[in-house]
């Protein structure tokens, strides 16, 4: 089988080493146009179930990105000067080149044709390949090229981002909320390696318009974010990688396959960066994928199953991050509650974890919150 995989971000590389691996007969080349070295962005995060599925199908990977990954159980939110930790929340991180790096080197091993800084105008050129995986991410060319055959959907949040790094190193994956006098911030922030962390800067519309960011560049903002987060950066800078301001995109596609092109990751689908989950579901594509192919006999056959069996998982994890995205948009309004109650408002707001579960999950926090609850 020739097979062309369109992106070389961590779900198109994990598919093309994955089938090369297990088929070291097929012909699998991979298209990217940026350079091997480089990509956008700091840190990514794994949940601990995240890892477990992977290591279930490809234990070698865990094994060799796990020793490279920080990794923590809390999770710590700020918020006027307090901070509350909710405990049992375990993520690992690890560096997004550093990540790509392993799998580029693991494809290349499996034997995969990678063709960096090649930029894709047309997919004419794919033409002789008998199936193409378009891993092409948020603007996704296959997606843009058979919009309305994929029945494909693009909606922003209102919300403003933008993605820095940092050399201050932080104990846990944490949440820090700022009121400012002309509106409110909010900072994700985790280490992902010794010395730096990933600090994605997050605000409202109405703060974004206050602050005249749309005039800023890139520089300025960073000087305002920093101001902004002083007392939590502790005199370390925030370090920008095409850290513009952006709106979360929303990408949902109700068919993932036309004739012989399939989508995965990004292209297919997005998750907001709230719950941590882009680079987990895309591997988890890539898995799914390469299980539908070796399950049927020819590639309709395969892609149908493929969608079949997939896209119920998938929608549900997206739809609990819709409605995560959703308490972000109105962060504001949760921050005027004691931080007590806007710590169990923040870790029920995807609408997944009941009373009871988190009882099991967060004992400790749990116990604080109802003991604090009693005696009001």
């Amino acid at each position: 089988m020739r097979i062309a995989v369109i992106g070389g971000g961590p779900g198109g590389l994990y598919f093309a080493y994955l089938w090369k691996k297990r088929h070291p007969d097929a012909e699998i080349e991979l298209f990217e146009q940026n350079p091997e070295g480089a990509t956008w962005g700091f840190g990514v995060v794994f949940s601990e179930q995240a890892l477990e599925f992977l290591r279930a199908d490809d234990p070698d990977t865990v094994d060799a990105i796990a020793p490279r990954m920080e990794s923590w159980k809390n999770i710590t939110l700020n918020l006027r000067g307090e901070s509350v930790e909710i405990d049992g929340v375990g993520f690992s991180s690890i560096g997004r080149l550093e990540l790509l790096t392993l799998l580029q080197a693991r494809a290349r091993g499996a034997g995969v044709t990678p063709r960096y800084e090649t930029q894709i105008e047309t997919l004419d050129a794919f033409a002789g390949y008998d199936l193409v995986v378009a891993a092409d991410g948020l603007n996704s060319l296959v997606r843009r090229t058979f919009e309305k055959q994929f029945g494909a959907s693009v909606s922003h949040s209102s919300n403003k981002f933008a993605w820095y790094g940092t050399t201050k190193r932080f104990a846990t994956l944490s949440q820090t909320f700022v009121k400012t006098g002309l509106g409110t911030f909010n900072a994700h922030h985790y280490r992902y390696s010794p010395n730096m962390s990933t600090f994605l800067v997050e605000c409202d519309a109405a703060t974004w318009q206050a602050y005249g960011f749309a005039g800023k560049s890139i520089e300025q903002s960073q000087a305002i974010c920093e101001q902004v987060f002083a007392d939590t950066l502790d005199g370390h800078p925030l370090i920008s990688n095409k850290s513009v301001w952006r709106n979360f995109p929303w990408i949902w596609n109700e068919r993932w396959s036309h004739g012989n092109m399939v989508l995965i990751g990004d292209a297919l689908h997005s998750a907001h960066f709230s719950i941590g989950s882009g680079t987990r579901l895309a591997i988890e594509d890539a898995i799914a994928l390469t299980k539908a192919l070796e399950a049927e006999e020819t590639i309709p056959a395969a892609l149908a199953r493929y969608e079949t069996e997939r896209k119920p998982i998938v929608k549900k994890l997206v739809t609990a991050a819709r409605t995560s995205a959703d308490w972000y948009e109105h962060f504001p309004e949760h921050m005027k509650l004691g931080l007590m109650d806007f710590a169990y408002s923040y870790i029920t707001r995807s609408g997944r974890i009941d009373d009871a579960r988190l009882r099991v999950m967060s004992p400790a926090f749990m116990a604080r919150y109802e003991a604090r609850r009693k005696s009001a």
